[in-house]
């Protein structure tokens, strides 16, 4: 299985003593866009932590380059540049700050120029990089969380409802940014509730219900994955 970046293999996953995860199996290509849709509790979040090596699997593996994540943390995560839903950030300090001070902890050095370029890649605005965050909104927090993920430089990126927060021309502009990445060679794996979205983005979706993988969608090779007919799946899974 080393030729995938991500991959589950048969995982189940406990969580408060209850199962989160039953038996899930899906891979992640280098340089792939892969989505795992579901509702509040699917499981969706269960399986970040895991490729995180932060859970603890009942059966089965999450793997990372070939690797046990939950048996080689510390490799699993210089993969990795994780982007959870609610990024925690200082309130009293700059977003220049507060990623300087995130990438020290990482052991990562970026310039202030390079910084600025990732701010730049997510549009938020120069004027606001040097105010503190007590001033952001939801919105312009999770664009300055996106640019800390990007300097991080990993190879693959974990990221968790990574468009909460943000309005439409700034979930458009991330959209393109995710493509312009898996372009590059980057690797995403993203959890979302969001449909339309994941069909913008995804070159392809996992439906996850109640813990189980449910059904898999492949984007055509000369378009995206058709929205009407995950809605229908994800609609209907939803009400059986």
């Amino acid at each position: 299985m080393g030729e995938f970046a991500l991959s589950a293999d048969r995982l189940s996953v406990k969580r408060g003593g209850l199962l989160a995860l039953r038996d899930v199996s899906f891979e992640v290509r280098a340089g792939e866009v892969f989505a795992l849709l579901g509702g509040n509790g699917a499981g969706k979040s269960t399986t970040l932590l895991s490729f995180l090596g932060l859970l603890k699997p009942e059966a089965g593996e999450a793997r990372v380059l070939g690797q046990s994540a939950h048996e080689n943390v510390a490799d699993a995560r210089k993969q990795i540049a994780y982007l959870p839903e609610a990024a925690t950030l200082y309130p009293h300090m700059s977003a220049e700050e507060n990623i300087s001070y995130f990438l020290s902890l990482a052991g990562v050095r970026r310039d202030k120029s390079a910084i600025n370029a990732a701010l730049e890649r997510v549009a938020l605005q120069p004027a606001a990089r040097a105010q503190r965050m007590e001033r952001y909104s939801k919105g312009m927090r999770q664009k300055v969380a996106i640019a800390l993920a990007l300097l991080r430089e990993a190879p693959i990126l974990l990221l968790d409802e990574p468009t909460s927060g943000l309005d439409p021309i700034a979930i458009d502009d991330f959209n393109i940014l995710i493509g312009d990445l898996a372009r590059s060679g980057s690797t995403v794996l993203m959890v979302t509730h969001d449909v339309y979205g994941a069909c913008q983005v995804a070159s392809r979706i996992g439906l996850l219900r109640a813990g189980e993988l449910v059904g898999v969608f492949d984007a055509p090779a000369d378009g995206r994955i058709d929205t009407d007919a995950v809605h229908a799946a994800f609609a209907g899974r939803a009400a059986s």
